[in-house]
């Protein structure tokens, strides 16, 4: 439809969360029309083909033509300021008029719409099918029959609680009456698939047994408008747009990008209100955000780093870092900035993964280095080798090369004295003074090994940039001090020969997977940036680690204390499918980076689908045809939406030939990324970290390979490591398992993995 004449000014169309979720699904033609209707209307919406008109019986909600049998429902905030809440069948528009309910939350001062009729039907469909009616029968039988003993009828799920008090915590109110007559999880989803994403906080909160004043403290208080504010404006409309989660349409592509990327196009707009105050709040120092796969965080960092650029004064710098810990997550970071802020927004920000940004450190200072890189599995081979030349047995290669990596690396230890006093926290075995001394000189000796051979790890890359930055920070320390005792500017002579007045690299960092760095990758970024407010922000989940980097921030400078913050709902992974991650990561504990545990009490999705699929094999090659017996029953999706992770390199290889004998392509994921568009992605486990997919198989999970076994081998001669690397591991199960949007599929072949045995019936 064309709307001929000048466009209207000032008209402005603005996306009700949970809208897009509605329209998204429309059929294509009728997708095609509303993008049309939408371009229209915000140019002339009295245009006559929209048949605007406000519904009977409402104050504020009026009805616009998309095309012959469909209808826009739109709130009427003001003028031509307009809400758009839902897109319907005119039959049902016309059909459920009083069901239609809108209004402000008296709590939380958002603007909530809801669809009395889709939500009384959603949870219809969730609950459990009603019995049947008993048979009828004869009179002359009816004396002999027992009367039939039909079931208990089940407890309300929230019968705990009055109507004030759900009211109190923001529940809408319209929603109340339904809530008091749910009596199962299912019907529960059914209603947050279409309420208020409040009211879905408070009512699974509530559902998890967190005590009624802990869901007010922590769910209602941060996003509850001030009491006074809510006297002075209880019907002001254009006030409360504001509070509510909604997106202004400015043009054709900011909608598209909304209905079409997915997860990240909706984040990109519809922040949750706690998410929302995370971006905004001003810190008075570190602060850290958790939560376990799913629960927005890397959103939060990223809308945390267009918040931090936008207050910054005019320039061409790059006063913001943005870092993780590997290359593939780093590109991921770009590509999604430059999505939601554009680059503008871009040009403002250093994006670098850690061991990056330590290269960059040490080239500064040492722009000849031509040493080669190795990881820690090189490394453990070369202590292996010293070992052998040495003659020595008294310490593993193992036990050696966590010694470094861990303690004298992480913790930036100089000299064979300060070694003698450093604390071993988690390394389990304590040695004594001499044999410090031993270990010592072997630690020297490595190190001149790989200093002959021109070698060096990327830990040791780490700890000396950690070094020079440290050193740095003492010198721009000394010279702000030196400012201080003149009162005055700096001295000219005393900064002559530095190309530019020394200050520190940025004035604010955030870091996403911020589990993964190490004690040295820390001790870097922490003399990078001035000690002020808004310094640090980092994101990150311990149950998610899959590096063996422990650390306390606190002891290295990150004080987080008093400003760390937990997101608990997940928008990614449906609940059977978080069941079972969560399970395997049984009853073991994880740190919160900073001395105490953490938890995912209170974890939950808000999506539902199939429960996860477990399927043994006697071997490799049967579980292999199973892999490919399923992707064929997945026919149904696009092959690049489907991935399989396996433990080893070699299974990838084998996996990969086997697919394409059978006529399916496989795109392998390397360290920078899937190679290519088409076909099922396969790769480790440890590639999957950070990605996401509608269906999802892990093949190889069986016992010697998840955990490995040469795992075992340290249960008695090292029980720290031990217990570290089957942490290790079941966090490695557990990011595969919740890489899985839609369905999951769990083989393996021989004995099932020991991590599996809570999701199997017992023998």
């Amino acid at each position: 439809m064309t709307v001929t004449g000048a466009p209207r000014t000032g008209v402005t169309l603005r996306l009700l969360d949970k809208a897009d979720k509605e329209i998204v699904k429309l059929d294509r033609a009728v997708l095609g029309a509303f993008y049309r209707f939408q371009h229209d209307f915000r140019r002339n919406p009295d245009a006559g083909g929209f048949g605007l008109k406000q519904l009977e019986g409402h104050d504020r909600l009026w009805s616009a033509r998309v095309n012959r049998e469909w209808r826009a429902l739109m709130i009427r905030l003001g003028g031509d300021d307009w809400l758009l809440v839902s897109v319907k069948h005119r039959s049902h528009v016309h059909r459920n008029l009083d069901r239609l309910n809108y209004g402000i939350n008296h709590v939380t001062g958002a603007i909530e719409y809801v669809d009395l009729q889709v939500v009384e039907e959603s949870v219809l469909r969730r609950g459990l099918t009603p019995p049947a009616a008993p048979a009828t029968v004869r009179a002359p039988e009816l004396a002999r029959t027992e009367p039939p003993k039909l079931p208990e009828p089940e407890e309300p799920l929230f019968a705990a609680y009055t109507d004030e008090q759900l009211a109190d915590l923001g529940v809408a109110e319209p929603l109340i009456p339904i809530v008091r007559k749910l009596t199962t999880d299912d019907e529960l989803l059914g209603l947050a698939e279409y309420a208020p994403r409040h009211t879905v906080e408070v009512l699974l909160r509530l559902r998890d047994g967190v005590p009624y004043e802990a869901v007010m403290d922590e769910v209602t208080a941060p996003v509850a408008v001030d009491e006074p504010e809510r006297d002075l404006a209880p019907d002001d409309w254009r006030a409360a747009v504001d509070r509510s989660q909604t997106v202004v349409i400015t043009d054709d592509e900011s909608l598209q990008s909304v209905l079409e990327e997915g997860d990240f196009g909706r984040w990109k707009i519809f922040l949750h209100p706690t998410q929302e105050k995370l971006v905004h709040r001003r810190y008075s120092g570190p602060a850290r955000v958790g939560g376990g796969p799913g629960t927005g965080k890397t959103i939060v960092a990223l809308h945390r780093v267009c918040h931090l650029v936008r207050q910054l004064p005019p320039g061409r710098t790059k006063p913001v870092l943005l870092t993780t810990f590997n290359r593939n997550l780093a590109a991921d970071l770009r590509s999604r900035l430059l999505s939601l802020g554009g680059p503008d927004v871009l040009d403002r920000v250093d994006i670098a993964h850690v061991d990056q940004l330590a290269t960059r450190i040490v080239s500064e200072a040492d722009p000849g280095n031509a040493k080669r890189r190795i990881d820690d599995t090189a490394a453990l081979r070369e202590w292996r080798d010293l070992l052998v030349e040495a003659g020595e047995s008294r310490w593993s290669a193992e036990f050696l090369s966590d010694e470094w990596n861990q303690v004298i690396l992480g913790q930036a230890v100089g000299s064979r004295s300060n070694y003698f006093t450093v604390r071993r926290a988690g390394r389990g075995r304590s040695v004594t003074r001499a044999e410090r001394a031993g270990i010592w000189q072997l630690a020297e000796r490595f190190t001149q090994r790989l200093e002959t051979k021109g070698l060096e790890t990327h830990r040791q890359v780490a700890e000396r940039a950690a070094r020079l930055e440290t050193a740095r920070k003492a010198r721009i320390d000394q010279r702000s001090q030196e400012r201080e005792d003149r009162d005055g500017p700096d001295d000219l002579h005393a900064v002559a020969g530095s190309a530019a007045r020394l200050r520190h690299r940025y004035r604010h960092i955030v870091v996403d997977e911020a589990q993964d760095l190490s004690a040295a990758h820390w001790k870097m970024l922490r003399a990078m940036v001035p000690s002020e407010a808004d310094d640090i922000f980092l994101v990150g989940d311990t149950h998610q680690r899959i590096y063996d980097n422990q650390v306390t921030l606190g002891s290295l400078g990150v004080h987080i204390r008093g400003r760390s913050s937990r997101l608990t709902l997940s928008y990614r992974t449906t609940r059977e499918i978080l069941r079972d991650a969560t399970r395997v990561l049984d009853d073991a504990d994880y740190d919160d980076l900073d001395g105490d545990t953490d938890t995912l009490a209170g974890y939950r999705s808000v999506l539902h689908g199939p429960a996860p699929s477990l399927r043994g094999a006697r071997s490799w090659d049967e579980e292999m045809d199973l892999v490919v017996e399923q992707l064929r029953a997945w026919h149904d999706v696009p092959r690049e939406s489907t991935a399989i992770c396996v433990p080893t390199n070699d299974m990838v290889t084998q996996l990969a030939e086997r697919l394409t004998r059978r006529g399916i392509t496989p795109t392998e994921i390397t360290q920078d990324g899937p190679r290519g568009d088409q076909g099922v992605h396969i790769g480790t486990m440890y590639r999957f970290k950070g990605l996401e997919y509608r269906r999802l198989v892990i093949a190889g999970v069986a016992e010697g390979l998840v955990p490995r076994a040469s795992v075992d081998a340290w249960e008695h001669s090292d029980p720290s490591r031990h217990r570290r690397e089957l942490h290790r591991a079941r966090s490695l199960l557990f990011v595969a398992a919740t890489r899985a949007r839609d369905a999951l599929a769990i083989t393996w072949h021989g004995e099932p993995s020991r991590f599996l045995a809570p999701l199997l019936p017992p023998r």
